[in-house]
């Protein structure tokens, strides 16, 4: 199993877990960080930053993110309707004037 780094409350070892899991079956490296109420909770990293795996991977290391904003954007529309402030059958000129500011 890989090496996992960092700190996570007792709580959270299912997460610490299966950051070890993916490092060990499909991942190269990676990290995790849980944070509940504004208070981190889970701060854990391992593997290596790169696929020679040669550098290992640190507490700040830097990554690409691709896409992440339609996620949650979907995440917080669906928490939104389940709330009842939004309705998905609306059209989006309801929550957003400007989008039909040209007709």
């Amino acid at each position: 199993m890989t090496d996992i780094e960092g700190r996570c409350e007792p709580r959270f070892t299912a997460v610490r877990e299966a950051l070890a899991e993916l490092l060990a079956t499909h991942d190269v490296g990676a990290s995790a960080a849980v944070y509940v109420d504004g208070e981190p909770v889970v701060d854990l990293w391992g593997g290596y930053a790169d696929g020679e795996r040669s550098a290992g991977w640190e507490r700040d290391t830097l990554t690409c993110v691709n896409s992440t904003s339609k996620n949650m954007t979907a995440l917080c529309a669906l928490i939104l309707a389940d709330r009842g402030r939004l309705d998905p059958a609306a059209p989006v000129a309801a929550y957003w004037p400007e989008f039909a500011a040209a007709g």
